[in-house]
């Protein structure tokens, strides 16, 4: 296992002269040894990019890449020791399960013993002990995928391990079922893993650390509960959550908050400092208050969906768009009534120019 140290940028084409020429925008980042972090953003952020640069497979038009203090900006995957899992399987079909398991090892001459000791362990991990013996041309997709996680996994000298989106080919119940295998298998073997995802839900689940890109940025590296709690920038607030965050356009004014025709007292912990801001507040946070209540605004009730395990509430605020959800023993408003909405607590997060302010 190794520290992993990027202080880079990258761009395909050359010349990069603006922000949208780079697929990754200078940055500077550390995965520790041992720890499971995973890279989550839409499709064209720069996740995969990043994870290719960690692997060799990319080499950066700037900066450097480090394993444990070891500038490795040049080196092959193979002398970076680095185990990569792709989207789509990719095993022998000729080969036994068991086969494909020991092939990595088998190439680094481990001796046989071992062999089968860590191919053993591997195979019981993912639920493939009763088909070590089958043909691997014979199994299904999911099957196959798990295989190619084992053979990620199945050496124990790795720098790192890199899974760029392992689970799309898997059925939904299964993939469920992985992510928890995944996470339990790091906890067990401390390996350095780097997981690439779109979805939210995988990411949360398996990594200590998200870190969350957007347009070539990692915009925040930090845990779920502070992913979710202080997005330090309004992607992540808004990516992070389901529903995601509400945002709402204001003007700081001497002392307070000018959200259209309605004026709240700014607390006293906001930054000084006239001019736009953006008031964000999850929809769990969003609260039904008594109209005029401190730091409440009016707002008119536009639908009102059950979801099954709560209320979920769409209302207007001057004209902007906002979700809150109820708990089902509450008693819900009806769609056109004018309510009061508990906009400013301890939950509330400021922003300027997109990022989080104090």
């Amino acid at each position: 296992m190794a520290r992993i140290d990027l202080d880079l940028a990258h761009a395909y084409r050359p010349d990069p002269q603006q922000d949208s020429d780079y697929a990754l925008l200078p940055l500077k980042m550390s995965f520790r040894d041992g720890g499971a972090y995973a890279l989550l953003g839409p499709s064209g952020c720069g996740k995969t990019t990043m994870l290719n640069i960690i692997s060799g497979l990319v080499t950066p038009s700037q900066g450097t890449v480090k394993f444990d203090g070891r500038d490795v900006t040049g080196a092959s995957p193979q002398q970076r020791n680095i185990a990569q899992v792709f989207q789509f399987p990719v095993i022998y079909d000729t080969m036994t399960v068991a086969q494909n398991l020991a092939f990595p090892l088998r190439n680094r001459k481990v001796p046989e013993a071992q062999i089968k000791e860590r191919v053993g362990r591997i195979a019981e991990m993912l639920d493939l002990s009763g088909q070590l013996d089958q043909r691997a041309a014979n199994l299904a997709a999911d099957a196959k995928q798990k295989i190619s996680l084992g053979r990620g996994l199945v050496r124990p000298d790795v720098s790192a391990v890199l899974f760029d989106e392992p689970l799309t080919v898997i059925d939904p119940h299964l993939k469920w079922q992985l992510r928890r295998k995944l996470k339990q298998i790091h906890q067990e073997l401390k390996l350095t893993l780097v997981y690439v995802t779109h979805d939210q839900v995988e990411a949360l689940t398996f990594a200590e650390e998200v870190v969350v890109m957007t347009r070539g940025r990692a915009v925040q590296v930090g845990s779920a509960e502070a992913l979710f709690e202080r997005p330090q920038h309004t992607f992540v607030g808004h990516f992070i959550g389901s529903p995601g965050m509400n945002f709402l356009k204001a003007e700081a004014r001497g002392g307070s908050i000018q959200l259209g025709t309605q004026t709240l007292l700014a607390p006293a912990s906001l930054e000084p400092g006239d001019g736009p801001l953006t008031l964000g507040i999850r929809p769990e946070y969003l609260g039904l208050v008594a109209a005029g209540s401190a730091g409440s605004v009016r707002a008119a009730v536009t639908r009102v969906q059950d979801i099954g395990t709560y209320v979920l509430v769409a209302a207007e605020v001057e004209g902007q768009p906002v979700k809150l959800r109820l708990p089902l023993d509450e008693t819900a408003p009806a769609v056109g009534e004018r309510v009061g909405l508990q906009v400013l607590n301890e939950h509330t997060c400021f922003y300027r120019n997109e990022e989080l302010v104090a």
